[in-house]
C-alpha cells in the first residue's frame, strides 16, 4: 500500500533531520530480516544510534533534494548506496561500537529453497537419528553412510552447500531432518559513511593494534634498507649510534690504558662475570647457590659412617 503524501513528506522531514544532525551512518543490507527481529536490534541502539529504513526511490529523492538545498554537501554520494533491501543506521557515537551490537543481533535460520546461501555449509559427520529406510535418500546426495545402532550414520563430513549457490530442495530437506539450522540473519553492513568519507565497511577490521603492527614492520624494513645502503635516515640513526657505541665500547674494552664511565660497567662483569646473576636476580641467585649447599651436606652425611661399620662387611672399622 503506498504511502499518503502527509506520510511521505513526514518521512523527507526525518531523513533530512538525520543527515543534518549525525555525521556518521552505516548502509545497512536487511535481507531476511524480520520485523520482530530488526525491532530488537532497535534497542539494542537505543540511545546510541538510529535506524531508517524506506523505499529505495524515496530515499533517493530525499537525499537528492537534500544536496540540492545544500549544494556541496558530501551526503550526496550517499544516493548511488540505495540499491536493493538496504537501509540507514545514523550515529555521532564510536561505529565500533555500534558495529557490534549491530553484529551481535543475529538469528539461525532453515535453509530454504532458492535462497543463495551467504556461507559454506559442511554436514559433520555421525549418527543421523534417521532409520535405516531412509538411506536412499543418502545415496542420492551422494553421502557415503553405515548403518549403526539401528539408525544411519554418515561416515565423513560433507561440503553440501557452497557459499553463492542457490539450496536445492534434496539440500534443504537433509538440513531439516537433521535439524540443522546453517545460515544466520542480521543486519549486515555494505558500506560507512564518516564525516564525508565514504568507504566499505571492511575498513573498520582495521584497528589500532592492526595500524601499529604495520607501521612498525615498515619502520623496521626502512632501518635495515637505511643501514644496508649506508644512508642515514630517521629510522635508521637510533641503530646507528647503537653499532657506533659498540664498536667504540670494543675498542676500550681492548685497551689497558683508556675507560670512559658507559665502559667501566662492562669492563666491571668482565673482570667478575658473577655479577651478571645478581644483576640478573638475587633473590633467585641465592636461592640457586643455597640448593647445591644442602645437596653436598646430605652426601657428606651418607659417606661419614662413622667409622664403626665396614663397608665390606668387617666387624671393625679399622685400617684396611
Amino acid at each position: 500500500m503506498p504511502l499518503s503524501t502527509e506520510r511521505k513528506g513526514e518521512y523527507f522531514e526525518k531523513l533530512k533531520e538525520f543527515l543534518t544532525s549525525y555525521t556518521k551512518c552505516f548502509v545497512v543490507s536487511v535481507d531476511n530480516v524480520g520485523s520482530s527481529q530488526l525491532q530488537q536490534t532497535r534497542k539494542g541502539l537505543r540511545g546510541k544510534a538510529e535506524i531508517l529504513m524506506g523505499k529505495n526511490t524515496m530515499m533517493r529523492k530525499c537525499i537528492r533534494e537534500y544536496a540540492e538545498e545544500n549544494p556541496g554537501t558530501p551526503v550526496a554520494q550517499l544516493e548511488t548506496h540505495c540499491r536493493g533491501n538496504v537501509g540507514f543506521v545514523f550515529t555521532n557515537g564510536d561505529l565500533g561500537e555500534v558495529r557490534e551490537i549491530l553484529e551481535s543481533n543475529v538469528r539461525p535460520a532453515p535453509a530454504r529453497v532458492g535462497a543463495v546461501a551467504p556461507v559454506d555449509v559442511i554436514v559433520p559427520k555421525g549418527p543421523t537419528g534417521c532409520d535405516p529406510g531412509q538411506t536412499a535418500f543418502f545415496q542420492t546426495l551422494q553421502i557415503a553412510t553405515k548403518i549403526s545402532r539401528g539408525q544411519i550414520e554418515m561416515t565423513n563430513d560433507t561440503h553440501l552447500i557452497t557459499a553463492g549457490e542457490k539450496v536445492t530442495a534434496s539440500q534443504a530437506a537433509l538440513l531439516q531432518k537433521l535439524n540443522i539450522e546453517p545460515f544466520t540473519y542480521g543486519l549486515v553492513l555494505k558500506s560507512v559513511y564518516d564525516n564525508g568519507s565514504l568507504f566499505d565497511a571492511k575498513v573498520l577490521d582495521i584497528t589500532d593494534e592492526v595500524l601499529a603492527t604495520k607501521f612498525a614492520s615498515a619502520l623496521n624494513l626502512l632501518a635495515s634498507l637505511s643501514l644496508a645502503l649506508g644512508y642515514p635516515t630517521q629510522a635508521s640513526v637510533p641503530h646507528s649510534i647503537a653499532n657506533a657505541f659498540k664498536a667504540v665500547l670494543a675498542i676500550t674494552l681492548g685497551c689497558d690504558n683508556y675507560s670512559f664511565a658507559e665502559a667501566d660497567v662492562y669492563r666491571e662483569y668482565l673482570a667478575d662475570p658473577s655479577k651478571f646473576a645478581a644483576a640478573a636476580g638475587p633473590a633467585a641467585g641465592g636461592e640457586a647457590a643455597a640448593a647445591p649447599t644442602e645437596e653436598v651436606e646430605e652426601i657428606e652425611d651418607d659417606v661419614d659412617m662413622g667409622g664403626g661399620v665396614d663397608m665390606f662387611g668387617g666387624g671393625d672399622g679399622g685400617d684396611y
